[in-house]
């Protein structure tokens, strides 16, 4: 039932086929795509090789899919690259997580570039290994005046934690005499998260299996179209990337609202 609900590309929702590939260059294309890059492990231990080979594999899968949405027409890609509660792994896997984004935005700078790509993060950095900050705060400054597609990395991030902070800062408004208590709405909340520059993700892709979203961007999918795959993030490609926007594409998104049916 919720892998119906949620639109796994096991279901019957929308068949997908070659010739549905083509459907995304001229259709809706989703302003924000938000995705959990979920699976490097198993996709590893599947292949009796260490955890690290897999998070390794599925830094190459960054760069097709930072392409392949950069092609299309994407204007945000929010990647889910390490949570709060990842630092909990064993303190090897979490140490070689902390040297990818050096590795990935120092070899891939150059074509962010040529493509007009703007690297963002969003998550505590002062919590991150220096080497780690440096990596992500020489691409940022690098990048920042790009045009294109946001390529922006959710890193030491999470959705309880970030509201508890945008709470905290407009008690402090509150308290400063900023606004009024009864004056708060769901604006100001939104005003005071990570992404307030940012519109809210049209489409959440969720990689191996998991039908969860595992404290990613709590507030901000509110009413986001969510599709679950089973496919291992290092397996997930263009093909994989425009399944999930043409399904995307055929939904009815109605915000509460009765948007292409009936009222009676």
């Amino acid at each position: 039932m919720f892998k119906k609900l949620f639109g796994k590309n096991t279901s019957k929702e929308q068949p997908f086929s070659d010739e549905s590939v083509d459907l995304v260059k001229g259709e809706d294309i989703p302003t924000h795509i938000a995705i959990i890059m979920d699976g490097n492990g198993r996709w590893a231990k599947k292949r009796s090789m260490p955890r690290v080979a897999g998070h390794h594999e599925g830094m190459k899968t960054i760069r097709k899919i930072t392409r392949c949405a950069c092609d299309i027409g994407v204007k945000v890609l929010t990647l889910y690259a390490f949570s709060t509660e990842n630092w909990k792994r064993p303190k090897s896997e979490v140490e070689f997580l902390m040297r990818l984004p050096e590795q990935f935005l120092t070899s891939f700078l150059p074509e962010l570039m040529e493509r007009n790509i703007k690297v963002e993060m969003i998550g505590v950095m002062d919590s991150l290994p220096d080497h780690t900050q440096s990596a992500l705060k020489k691409a940022m400054e690098a990048t920042k005046g790009n045009t294109g597609l946001i390529l922006n990395f959710a890193m030491n991030y999470g959705g309880r934690a970030e509201i508890v902070m945008a709470m905290q800062q407009l008690m402090k408004d509150a308290e400063a005499g900023k606004l009024a208590i009864d004056e708060l709405n769901e604006q100001h909340i939104s005003q005071h998260l990570m992404t307030a520059h940012l519109p809210e993700p049209d489409l959440l892709i969720r990689t191996s299996g998991e039908v969860r979203i595992s404290n990613f961007m709590l507030w901000q999918l509110a009413y986001t179209e969510f599709w679950f795959t089973d496919t291992h993030w290092p397996d997930f490609d263009e093909t994989c990337l425009k399944e999930a926007i043409s399904v995307y594409q055929n939904r009815n998104r109605r915000y509460g609202g009765l948007k292409g049916e009936g009222t009676n």
